[in-house]
């Protein structure tokens, strides 16, 4: 008879303790989540996904229990998140999404941020993108407490703007919720939504989302970064969001791309007027993945003849050339040299540019 491998030997009291997720004992309960987070990252947590996925069943429960037991229970659902038929059976849970946007949107919910982190994770899911953007608040059964929009993208929008100083909710500052945004934009459906103005307050929805180009938070540029490339992928609405009376999108581009540099009169004062006159200490966003999605954006903005002249109106180049000059990142000058070609060359040639991929905005969250 085989003997039982060192995993299987150290998973076996784990799998005990997983039966003890449905106890009725809140206690029971507690130490049960609490032992198994730590268990929930990596290979080991197939201990989930025994009994056709019935812990999964009892976690979606246990995320309107108690804290710490719906702490612990988002925290796993965060994990194991990353397989194909946990994702499956949450995403398709149309309940339970809702279950999720009450309590995100609950100002006592101590887990909110979490909440955001598998969001963000279930909109992997092909349908969750679209169920967000068309979901609305169904008031006899659902309160959802941000704001008076019905529209459940109304409200993660107001979380991610008036909460990101932990105003709304003192345990949370809803920058997970750029990954998800991120995700949505990858739509063709969340494009629309990004760059046309919503009847719930009339502004364009990036609008709300470009100030946080330069935030200290990295996973909130990261996110918002990721979600103005997606959105431009919405070419007709490359006009309005460049106009200065408008989005004026190009600043918020640019000001992360740019350094200490003193450029020359000739350049910086055509520059838009945000780009000018910077302080001497001003500093180069530091993480590359941001700089190469803020360089993609510009790519994409070129798409169309009256852009580029625009573009170049703008001085966007010399600031180009100096990013090639000061990032030793073998991408980001790859970046900067089709850029730079694209602005460059005559009108006349034929206009090629290396196609873009839509950005999935990479990795599923994983919390221990």
């Amino acid at each position: 008879m085989a003997q039982p491998s060192p995993i299987e030997e150290a998973r076996a009291p784990f799998l005990d303790l997983v039966g003890f997720l449905a106890s009725p004992r809140q206690e029971i309960r507690m130490i049960a989540c609490g032992n198994l987070v730590g268990y929930s990252a990596g290979p080991q947590n197939s201990i989930f996904k025994t009994s056709n996925l019935k812990p999964i069943k009892d976690l979606k429960i246990l995320v309107r229990d108690h804290a710490p037991i719906s702490t612990s229970a988002v925290n796993i659902l965060i994990n194991v998140s990353d397989d194909r038929a946990v994702l499956e059976l949450l995403a398709t849970d149309d309940a339970f999404l809702e279950l999720l946007l009450s309590l995100i949107t609950d100002p006592s919910y101590p887990a909110a941020d979490y909440i955001a982190m598998l969001l963000a994770n279930m909109a992997k899911h092909e349908s969750v993108p679209g169920k967000l953007l068309r979901l609305k608040r169904d008031k006899p059964k659902t309160e959802w407490k941000v704001s008076n929009s019905e529209r459940a993208m109304d409200q993660l929008m107001d979380l991610f703007v008036k909460g990101s100083d932990k105003s709304l909710n003192k345990e949370a500052n809803f920058d997970y919720l750029a990954y998800l945004f991120a995700d949505i934009a990858g739509h063709p459906e969340g494009r629309t939504h990004f760059t046309k103005a919503q009847e719930y307050d009339g502004v364009i929805p990036i609008t709300k989302l470009i100030v946080f180009t330069e935030h200290q938070s990295l996973i909130r540029r990261k996110g918002v970064a990721s979600t103005i490339k997606n959105s431009l992928f919405d070419v007709p609405s490359h006009q309005i969001l460049m106009s200065e009376v408008s989005v004026n999108i190009l600043p918020y581009l640019l000001l992360p791309l740019m350094g200490p540099e003193d450029y020359p009169d000739e350049e910086s004062l055509d520059m838009p007027s945000e780009v000018q006159f910077l302080p001497a200490n001003k500093k180069r966003e530091s993480d590359n993945t941001v700089v190469a999605a803020h360089l993609e954006s510009l790519m994409l903005l070129t798409a169309t003849r009256e852009i580029r002249a625009k573009l170049r109106e703008l001085q966007v180049y010399p600031i180009i050339r100096e990013v090639h000059l000061a990032v030793e990142d073998d991408e980001i000058r790859e970046i900067c040299e089709r850029l730079v070609n694209v602005l460059q060359r005559d009108e006349e040639e034929p206009k090629r540019i290396q196609e873009i991929e839509d950005d999935e905005d990479g990795e599923i969250v994983d919390l221990v």
